[in-house]
Formats: structure tokens, sequence, C-alpha cells
């Protein structure tokens, strides 16, 4: 039906990895006044993550922490050491470097580095720096950009501060290095269209994108979406609309781009307004999967035919 991120991981290293949450002080230029204030409109105060850890405790501690939760629960064996809240490289480099030596130094069966960031935080020193890593740890580097929407007038609204060609310059920047590419995909965006989801899953598929985040939107309090919801000026898509949207991104998304998550696992809480319509992630990645044995399509299946007509293009 569609390729899963854990199998390829599993195909790669001959074993389950896990990922460990790394969590570090910083921010991003949409809150800090760099490009604007206030973050992204869906954004609260702890960033995006749900997994996140203490930034106050020193990496090490978090790393050894969830190691111990890994290990002895799941007796895992190999990990992805995971940057994953805000935007990990809007640090001096000085600051950066010292962090990712300390995380590669905190275990000795990491298999990757994953590193989340804007595209509009990339930089070439940054990724010089990652190279050298690579070689000297024999680590794989993992890039994760935010991009959200291919709609330029959706990030605005989103107040994301950045542009798609912002995150076309990133992508191919980071393969000139060679190192793999997660973009996140938010898929129930009201100011989207279904075609905004065609169109992104076309532009990651022709640019080798690695592995895809599929996100639904939540909403969270203290949020200017937060407000907007509560004030009725953000009407959110109906669950049945969602599930449509997802099925056909897949179609239109290269069968070799691996699929991280269908849809947002965020634990339901006191702060949260609205997450997946009152459903569990796995209900509503069962409605995915559901859905697309009933139409008989899987994911690429549209995007080879896309491919096939560019190609006879040139014959």
């Amino acid at each position: 039906m569609y390729t899963k991120f854990s199998t390829k991981l599993k195909e790669k290293y001959s074993s389950k990895v896990y990922k460990i949450p790394i969590s570090i002080d910083t921010t991003c230029p949409v809150r800090d006044g760099s490009i604007s204030k206030g973050g992204c409109i869906f954004c609260g105060e702890k960033g995006a993550g749900y997994e996140n850890g203490d930034c106050k405790e020193s990496i090490t501690k978090q790393i050894n922490d969830n190691l111990d939760i890994f290990v002895n629960k799941y007796k895992a064996e190999k990990f992805i050491l995971y940057f994953q809240n805000f935007t990990n490289t809007y640090i001096k480099l000085s600051t950066f470097k010292n962090n990712i030596i300390e995380a590669v130094n905190a275990v000795d069966n990491a298999v990757a580095i994953s590193i989340s960031t804007r595209p509009d935080c990339i930089d070439g020193d940054y990724l010089d720096f990652l190279k050298e890593v690579e070689n000297m740890y024999h680590l794989d580097i993992i890039i994760e950009l935010g991009l959200q929407s291919v709609n330029n007038e959706t990030l605005k609204k989103l107040n994301r501060g950045h542009t798609l060609a912002d995150y076309l310059k990133a992508a191919l920047l980071i393969k000139s290095y060679d190192f793999e590419i997660c973009t996140h995909i938010i898929a129930s965006i009201p100011y989207d269209r279904d075609e905004d989801l065609v169109e992104a899953a076309k532009i990651l598929s022709i640019l080798n994108t690695n592995s895809v985040k599929i996100h639904s939107l939540y909403i969270e309090k203290n949020t200017i979406l937060g407000k907007m919801y509560e004030e009725g000026k953000i009407e959110m898509l109906e669950l049945d609309d969602f599930v449509r949207r997802v099925v056909l991104f897949l179609e239109n998304l290269s069968e070799n781009i691996a699929v991280e998550r269908l849809v947002s696992r965020v634990p339901k809480e006191e702060d949260v307004l609205f997450l997946n319509w009152d459903r569990s992630h796995w209900v509503i990645q069962d409605m995915i999967i559901d859905e697309m044995k009933k139409q008989n399509t899987y994911q690429g299946k549209k995007y080879k035919a896309y491919e096939k007509g560019l190609l006879d293009k040139f014959k």
C-alpha cells in the first residue's frame, strides 16, 4: 500500500531502529524577531514535538534516560540521534558542533543523526561539519525540513516566514552533500487545496526526498491558531477530507520515498483544543489504509503515470 519507514530502516540496518529525541535550548527566526514574532500560528511554547525532553538537561542525560527505556522495555539495539524540536541549526556553529559531538559520544550503537530545522536555516558551514561527522563516525546524516505546504500564500498565513523556493534551495544543497532528507507536510491545512497536496507529492518525488512525515493539523491553546479557532475564524477539515487528501498525496508520491507517519501522534492533553477529530492515530491510520484498499490504489500509482508522461515528451 505504501512504503513504510520502519521497513526501510530494518532492511538497511538489519535491526529495528529507535529514534532518541533530543531537545536543546533554541528558538527560531519567526519567534525571536529576525523574521517575525509569535512563531508559526500552530506552534506552542514547547514547539512541535510531543516527546520533547527537558532542554535544560544535558544531551547526555536525555539520551541515557531514553536508552534505559528503549533497551529495557523494547530490547532496542540501534538508534537514531534525533535533534527534534524547534530549529536545531539556528544556533552558533560552535554550539552546534558541541551538541552533535556530545550526542555521538553518549551512545555506542547509533546509526544516524537526524536534525530538524527550517528550510531557510541551512548553511554550508554546518553541512561541512556534518560531513566530517559522517566520515569520522560512519553515521548517516538526515536533515528534517519543515515545509508544511507548497503554497506560498498558505505559508504566509501560517507565519512560516519562508517560501517554497527556500525549501527547494535547501533541499538541493543538502542533496549535494549526499545527506538524506525527511520533509514534513501538513495534509489538513484549511487554506490548502487538493492540488497543493498533489503538487507537494510531485515536488518531493522529483527532488528524491528520502522520507516524509504527513501531519494532521492540531490546535493548542494559547497559540494564534488556538485563538482563531475559539473565535470561529477558522474551520477545520472534516476527517473524511483528511483521509482523502492523504490518499491523494500518496498516489502522487514516488514509491521510493519512505513514509514515516500518516497522521499526527499527540497525546490528548488539557491544552489541546482540536486533535485528530477525537480519534486515535491508529484509527485514522487504518481509515487511510482501508480507503486505499477500497480505491484499489497504492503509493506512487499516479506518480508513475506522471513520470512516464514527462519522459514521453522527450521521445
